[in-house]
C-alpha cells in the first residue's frame, strides 16, 4: 500500500517570505559544525586555470583542503577558520572570482557544460553566458535578487533546461531562442543576439514583481501573483527594449505575436554562433517530461538556507535523465567515505582509457562499458573521451587537492587549461582536435586519482547529504555508509539518497530510494516512483542494504 502522493517541493505552492536570504556567498560565511563554509559563484561552472589554482589555494591555506561540488557548478570551501574571510575575499577577488561583491551571491548560471565540444548542442553557448554575466554584474535591480534565483543557458540539447530555473534560456533551431520561467510555459522566443538580454530582463521584471506585491519570494514560482503577472511584466520590458518576441507555447506550436504589438516576425534577429559540429537537425524542444516544479529552499544541511528547489546535500539524478535541484553542500566526508569514495572511482570501467575512444551519446545516456553492458543510465554528461572533452565526475561531490590539481595539470596539457564544472558534480576537461591523440593517457591520469572516468561505477547514481561530522541535526555518518555500501546501490536502477534526518537535504527529484536515518539508529527505506512513497522498511544494519532494497520491490 502506498502513501499519499508527495509534495513535489516545497516551492509547489507559493508562500511569502519574511526574513531576509541567508544564503551563504563567498563574503557572506556561514557557520557550520566542522567550521566556516564558503559558496563561490562559477557561472557556467568555468574556471581558468589560475581561477582553479586560487581556489586550490584557498582550500589548502584556510579550508579543510578539499573542493565540494555543487549541483550548480560552483564550489565550496568548507572547515574555514574564524576570521578568514578578509584573506579570502583578497584572494578570489585577485584570481577574477569576485568581479562584483555586490552580485556575488546572484550570479546563479548554469550552463550545458559540452556546448561547442560534441558536436550536439544547436549553439555555443559561452558568449551568452560571458553577455549575461556582465549584464547581471551591471544591474542595480538585480542585486534585489536572492542567492537561490538561477539562470539557465541551454545549448538546445535539454541538459540544464531539465533543472527548472528561475530564467531559461534555450537556443532554437531557427537561430531564434526559448526564454520561459520557472520551466514552464508560456515561453517567449527571441532573437539569439539578444537573449542574454532578455534573460536579465526576466530576472529584473521578477524584482519588480516581487516588490510590488510586498510579499518576499526568492524564487518564481514564490510569487504569490502567479506567472501570469510576471510574464506581462516580462514582455512590457522587452517591448521597451525593442527586443521582438513571440509566444511559444512549451508544450506545443507557436502562439500568435507577442503582446503590445511586438510580435516577432519569422527570421528576425541575430543568428546565433553555431557550436563546432552542430547538428543542424532538431527544434527547441520541452524540458524533460514530467519535471516536478522547483522547490523554495528551506532550511539546508547544518542550517544552510537552500538555494532552490532542495537543500544542501549531493544528489543522485533521476533515472534516464539529467539530476535536478538546487544548490546543495558537499560535506567533507569522514576518512571511511574519502577511502571509500577513492577506491570506488577508479578501476577498469574507465571508458576512454587506454586507447579506447567513449562513443559520443545523446543527452546524457550512458555509453556501453566493456565492464557493465547493462549498467543504468547515470545523469548528466556521458563520462570518458566526449567529442572535443574529457568528463569525469567526483564521488559525493568532493575532489581532493592532488585531484583537483591534476584536472588542472590535465587541461594545460591538453587544452586551454579551462575547467568546466557540472550541475551534477562531474568535471569537463575541453581537449581541442590537435591533442585528441593523448586525450586517453589524460583520462588515465585522471581515473588514477580516484575521479569516476566511466559508467560502470554506481557513484553518479548515489548521494548523500552532508551528514555527521558537519551537520549537528544529522542522526548518522551517512557519507561513509553511502561508501560502504556502494555494492549493494550498484545493482538498483533508481538512484540511492542518503539523509541525516526527516528533512532529507539536496534528495534529487523524481523516483528514487530514500535511506533516512531513524532516532534509534539505522535508517527507514522508501522507494518514491511517480511522485508517491511506498511504505519504510527498516534497515538496522546498512551493510544489508541489498536485502533492504529487495523488500521495498523492484528498483
Amino acid at each position: 500500500m502506498s502513501t499519499a502522493p508527495l509534495r513535489t517541493s516545497p516551492q509547489a505552492t507559493a508562500a511569502p517570505r519574511d526574513r531576509g536570504d541567508a544564503c551563504p556567498g563567498s563574503l557572506r560565511l556561514h557557520a557550520a559544525d566542522d567550521g566556516a563554509l564558503a559558496r563561490v559563484r562559477v557561472p557556467g561552472g568555468v574556471l581558468s586555470a589560475g581561477q582553479a589554482e586560487a581556489l586550490a589555494g584557498a582550500a589548502h591555506r584556510l579550508g579543510d583542503g578539499d573542493l565540494h561540488l555543487t549541483s550548480r557548478g560552483n564550489v565550496q570551501l568548507r572547515g574555514l577558520g574564524d576570521g578568514c574571510g578578509a584573506d579570502l575575499a583578497a584572494l578570489l577577488g585577485a584570481a577574477g572570482l569576485l568581479p562584483s561583491a555586490a552580485h556575488e551571491r546572484v550570479r546563479n548560471v548554469v550552463a550545458s557544460p559540452l556546448s561547442g565540444l560534441d558536436g550536439r548542442g544547436l549553439y555555443d553557448v559561452r558568449p551568452w553566458l560571458t553577455a549575461l554575466d556582465a549584464a547581471l554584474c551591471a544591474s542595480a535591480a538585480a542585486r534585489e535578487l536572492s542567492g537561490r534565483f538561477l539562470f539557465a543557458l541551454d545549448d538546445g540539447r535539454g541538459d540544464v533546461a531539465a533543472l527548472d530555473a528561475d530564467v531559461t534560456v534555450r537556443a532554437a533551431a531557427d537561430g531564434r531562442a526559448v526564454l520561459s520561467l520557472d520551466g514552464a510555459g508560456p515561453a517567449l522566443r527571441v532573437p539569439a543576439a539578444d537573449a542574454p538580454r532578455a534573460a536579465l530582463l526576466a530576472a529584473e521584471a521578477f524584482a519588480h514583481c516581487v516588490r510590488a506585491s510586498g510579499a518576499g519570494a526568492w524564487r518564481v514560482a514564490e510569487l504569490a501573483s502567479g506567472p501570469g503577472e510576471l510574464l506581462r511584466e516580462v514582455r512590457r520590458r522587452l517591448a521597451a527594449e525593442g527586443i521582438a518576441y513571440e509566444e511559444f507555447d512549451l508544450g506545443g506550436a507557436a502562439g500568435g505575436a507577442g503582446a503590445e504589438g511586438t510580435g516577432a516576425a519569422e527570421g528576425t534577429g541575430a543568428e546565433a554562433t553555431p557550436a563546432s559540429g552542430a547538428e543542424a537537425a532538431g527544434a527547441e524542444g520541452t524540458p524533460r517530461a514530467g519535471a516536478e516544479a522547483a522547490g523554495a529552499g528551506g532550511t539546508g544541511a547544518e542550517g544552510v538556507p537552500t538555494e532552490g528547489a532542495e537543500a544542501e546535500g549531493t544528489g543522485a539524478g533521476a533515472e534516464g535523465a539529467h539530476a535536478a535541484g538546487a544548490e546543495r553542500t558537499q560535506a567533507e566526508g569522514t576518512p571511511a567515505a574519502r577511502a571509500g569514495a577513492g577506491a570506488a572511482g577508479a578501476g577498469p570501467e574507465r571508458t576512454g582509457a587506454a586507447g579506447t575512444r567513449a562513443a559520443t551519446v545523446a543527452d546524457g545516456a550512458a555509453a556501453a562499458s566493456p565492464s557493465r553492458t547493462t549498467a543504468p543510465p547515470v545523469p548528466g554528461p556521458p563520462l570518458g573521451i566526449v567529442g572535443s572533452a574529457l568528463s569525469v565526475h567526483a564521488p559525493l561531490g568532493r575532489l581532493t587537492l592532488p585531484q583537483w590539481r591534476e584536472l588542472i595539470r590535465t587541461a594545460a596539457a591538453l587544452g586551454p587549461g579551462e575547467l568546466r564544472l557540472t550541475p551534477w558534480r562531474g568535471v569537463v576537461v575541453p581537449v581541442p582536435g590537435a591533442e585528441q591523440d593523448r586525450a586517453a593517457e589524460g583520462l588515465d591520469r585522471l581515473a588514477a586519482t580516484g575521479l569516476v572516468t566511466g559508467p560502470a561505477s554506481p557513484w553518479p547514481r548515489v548521494g548523500a547529504c552532508a551528514g555527521r561530522p558537519g551537520c549537528a541535526k544529522s542522526r548518522a555518518d551517512v557519507r561513509a555508509d553511502a561508501a560502504r555500501t556502494l555494492a549493494a546501490a550498484s545493482g538498483a536502477n533508481l538512484p540511492l539518497y542518503w539523509s541525516g534526518c526527516e528533512r532529507r537535504c539536496g534528495h534529487p527529484r523524481g523516483d528514487r530510494v530514500d535511506l533516512v536515518a531513524a532516532p534509534g539508529g539505522g535508517y527507514h527505506l522508501t522507494a518514491v516512483r511517480q511522485g508517491r512513497a511506498s511504505d519504510p522498511v527498516p534497515l538496522a544494519d546498512p551493510t544489508r542494504l541489498a536485502t533492504a532494497l529487495a523488500a521495498i520491490g523492484p528498483v
